[in-house]
This record gives C-alpha cells, sequence and structure tokens, in this order.
C-alpha cells in the first residue's frame, strides 16, 4: 500500500534530478501514480468487503474456494495460489471457520492432511456479495473503453513481467 497521499510534483521531481542527474522524472511520477492507484483500488475493495462483514484476504479464500469443482482446496495450495505464506493462510482460514463459512475436513485418501471445503453459510456469502462485486466492478470500469482496459491491461503485464528490474 503506498502511504503516500501527496504524490511529488514536477517541482520536486526536478529538485531530485538536480541530485540524482540519472532520475527519469516521468518514469517515476508515472510509477507512483500507478502505485497510488493501485493502492486506492485496493482500499475501495477493502471497503466494499467490509460493507458484506468480509476482509480481503478471506474474500480471496472464499473465491478460490468456488473455483474448485468441489469447493474444496489443501491449505497449502490456497496458500499458494493467494500468494501468502502458510501462517498467513491459516489465520484466513481460522476467521473463517469461526463464522462457520468454510470447515476442515480430513484428506481421505492421506488422513494426516487437511482440506478446506466452503460451507453451506460460505456459499451464501458470496452469493451476497459477489452481484455487489461485480456491479461495482463494472461501474468502475465504465469510465474506460474496452480498448483503453484492453491497453491498460497489456501494459500492466508488461509492468508484471519486468519486474525484476525492482530487485
Amino acid at each position: 500500500m503506498l502511504l503516500l497521499k501527496e504524490l511529488p510534483n514536477s517541482k520536486s521531481l526536478e529538485k531530485l534530478v538536480k541530485r540524482y542527474p540519472d532520475a527519469d522524472i516521468k518514469a517515476i511520477s508515472d510509477f507512483v501514480n500507478l502505485l497510488r492507484a493501485s493502492s486506492d483500488l485496493s482500499s475501495a475493495l477493502d471497503m466494499l468487503l467490509a460493507q458484506h462483514s468480509l476482509l480481503q484476504g478471506r474474500w480471496w479464500v472464499l473465491v478460490l474456494l468456488m473455483r474448485q469443482d468441489d469447493l474444496t482446496s489443501s491449505p497449502t495450495d490456497l496458500a499458494e495460489k493467494a500468494g501468502v505464506t502458510k501462517a498467513t493462510m491459516t489465520g484466513f482460514i481460522d476467521g473463517l471457520e469461526r463464522e462457520g463459512l468454510v470447515v476442515r475436513l480430513l484428506d481421505t485418501t492421506d488422513r494426516r492432511k487437511l482440506l478446506i471445503r466452503l460451507t453451506p453459510a460460505g456459499q451464501q456469502k458470496m452469493d451476497e456479495v459477489m452481484p455487489d462485486y461485480y456491479n461495482k466492478v463494472k461501474l468502475l470500469m465504465s469510465c474506460l473503453t474496452v480498448e483503453r482496459r484492453d491497453a491498460m491491461v497489456s501494459a500492466v503485464k508488461d509492468l508484471a513481467a519486468n519486474i525484476n528490474a525492482m530487485k
């Protein structure tokens, strides 16, 4: 999350060039604008989900379970697909289980393993959340033409493919 609310203006960026002559002002400005937009989008999603008494991490677990034909997955697979640690996933699952939205089951093929399954209450929660989510995303994205969205997605994918430049 980008905590900076006031983005640097051209005057402040020009100061940087004096000190760091190799700085590409346009690249820096574009980058912080992208970070700001990403943070704002994530915050907006948080606010939408909060209206349904959900946190983003837990919601993604429910989404991942809904993708499965049998609404079931292992905690390890969920953590991998969500891009979080196993410990973080355990915390998400604990909270969802307390709320009755998921249940832990023993894996019938290997009793040492656990599986996580979406409960009927979890499915009902998603049936309440998802139409609101889809409508809000549609409304948000309506300010861009399909062509501009395609270009944006393409550009973001290019950036993601070049992420090692930041490492």
